[in-house]
């Protein structure tokens, strides 16, 4: 007779794979909540334009020309 306190053999395999699932998931969160290393090189060549003399500030640059094809109908 099967002791009733003792779960079956294929209930602890299931247990171990949530088990493991839930693992990796946790992991994964965690993994992208942490902070990444900022690029140095790209920090260091970046240079910050002078500010327009008459105000404004709007730059009509290629990638809001693209934008701009792309809500033509």
């Amino acid at each position: 007779m099967s002791n009733p306190n003792r779960p079956a053999q294929g209930a602890l395999k299931r247990r171990a794979l949530f088990a493991g699932a839930g693992t990796a998931g946790a992991l994964a969160a965690v993994a992208a909540l942490l902070p990444s290393t900022p690029d140095t090189d790209a920090q260091a060549e970046a240079v910050p334009k002078a500010p327009p003399e008459r105000g404004g500030g709007y730059a009509l640059t290629d990638h809001v020309k693209q934008y701009y094809q792309t809500t033509r109908i």
